[in-house]
């Protein structure tokens, strides 16, 4: 690696001088048709370092040409000078002014190498900072090709610098020389990171862990619950941090949807190429290993497998569905982030919800039911984000919305304007006129007391 405080201070004398917003705006414009004209490039490098289903990889091209021209659109309006109320009508004026963090540090993980990269370097440069990112150490090669599509674009290249390495190297040099941190991965090395963040006084948002409930009402659609049910489980092959980990359904209804959520399961196309694949394999197969680690466990303390649950092939791990899990089991509270789930039945959506919430995590969650009591258990669930009739793409894909974790689920949001502003540092600039805040020696204290109090009884109505 080259030296880090060359790698930094390049970053900042191209911040310095970075684009204005407007012509940043058009460079992730000209980004948005790159990445959908291009995308059978990304997608072929995306599988080769993933190997993930075809469907799946795309969802990355299109999830950065939606964020593209997204913040594209806003950034201008957002980052503008804004008035806000003065502490004295007319006397006082004031306005809040956004500046640049200066160097965001991402480090990006292996599951979704394009998305979990560009989502957060395009706000970040959009805001006007330089991002130096260290992708995953299995998955570098996509994140230098979208980087070398953005240069095209007409992005500085100073202004973004990919620094593929390990995190014992890179990541800590990144965390302890950024300006702003962005993490997403797991809680664990969340919190060391976070440690980093607090010691040194700098901003930090994190996406970390989950283990994500999907509740099934009794008001459910069931062939709509299990397809569902199948793709919140099995998208990514379940390497997803918003993904389904474990089903909580309504015991009126609880063969039923068993039945059909199985056969669903069983009927997916698992394997590598074409678009004609439901699931792709993992990452490697020490991880598919440390899955079916999952399933042993559960099974050798009572549990039953209804699909799935055989050894791996190599990195191809079989769709797995899980039932009668004992509270001592690692399934049971851990993420797995594999495709593996349980069922469980219950006999109320008060106790639905009271399972779903049973977590230290809180990044995702879903309910299939009627849309009109789905809302009313929606607003109930301690997630980020909540997903009604849909396992996580509706949410995700609502990039005007902030999306991010509760409790151990992470740290600050991305998407939506909050993760614009973010990347930034608010300046109020409050102009006095005329008098004095205190009145100074143009008015006697106790006059000026009189007065204030009066005018504060006066304008309760209006403020």
């Amino acid at each position: 690696m080259t030296d880090f405080s060359d790698i930094l201070e390049t970053a900042r004398r191209a911040q310095r001088n970075r684009p204005t917003t407007g012509e940043l705006a058009k460079i992730f414009l000209r980004y948005h048709d790159a990445v959908l004209a291009r995308q059978s490039e990304l997608l072929d490098v995306i599988q080769k370092e993933t190997g993930k289903a075809r469907g799946h990889a795309f969802d990355e091209v299109l999830d950065v040409a939606i964020t593209s021209r997204h913040y594209a659109h806003i950034a201008a309006k957002t980052l503008k000078t804004r008035r806000k109320k003065g502490a004295l009508p007319v006397l006082t004026r004031t306005v809040v002014e956004r500046d640049p963090v200066g160097v965001v540090g991402i480090i990006s993980p292996w599951n979704y190498p394009l998305s979990l990269t560009m989502s957060d370097a395009i706000p970040a440069l959009l805001a006007g900072n330089a991002v130096v990112l260290k992708p995953d150490s299995k998955t570098p090669e996509t994140a230098l090709l979208a980087a070398e599509m953005l240069f095209e674009a007409g992005l500085p290249r100073d202004l973004f610098q990919v620094v593929p390495g390990s995190g014992a190297t890179v990541g800590q040099a990144i965390a302890h020389n950024c300006d702003y941190l962005m993490f997403t991965g797991s809680t664990a090395t969340g919190r060391k990171l976070g440690a980093i963040a607090g010691e040194r006084l700098i901003g930090y948002s994190a996406e970390l862990g989950g283990k994500n409930p999907l509740i099934v009402d009794e008001s459910a659609d069931l062939a709509k619950a299990a397809e569902v049910a199948a793709q919140a489980c099995f998208a990514n092959s379940g390497q997803l941090c918003i993904s389904i980990e474990r089903i909580y359904v309504h015991r009126a209804i609880a063969q039923e949807f068993t039945e059909a959520f199985v056969k669903r399961t069983q009927e997916m196309k698992v394997g590598v190429g074409g678009w004609e694949y439901d699931m792709g394999i993992l990452i490697s197969e020490e991880h598919a290993t440390k899955v079916h680690e999952f399933v042993e466990d559960a099974v050798a303390k009572g549990a039953r497998v209804l699909a799935g649950g055989i050894p791996p092939e190599g990195r191809l791990y079989q769709p797995t569905i899980l039932v009668d899990v004992p509270e001592d089991a690692r399934v049971k509270r851990e993420e797995v982030f594999g495709p593996l789930v349980y069922l469980e039945t219950v006999d109320s959506m008060d106790e639905a919800v009271a399972r779903a919430n049973d977590t230290d995590y809180g990044l995702n969650a879903s309910v299939v039911a009627k849309p009109s009591v789905a809302r009313r258990i929606a607003s109930r669930l301690h997630a980020g984000t909540v997903n009604i009739n849909e396992g996580f793409a509706a949410a995700w894909a609502s990039i005007d919305a902030p999306m991010g974790g509760w409790k151990a689920s992470g740290l600050g949001r991305r998407h939506g304007v909050e993760g614009l502003l973010k990347f930034t540092e608010s300046r109020t600039v409050a102009e006095q006129r005329l008098v004095l805040i205190s009145g100074g020696k143009i008015v006697e204290r106790e006059t000026y007391a009189q007065v204030m109090s009066t005018a504060l009884k006066l304008g309760r109505k209006f403020l």
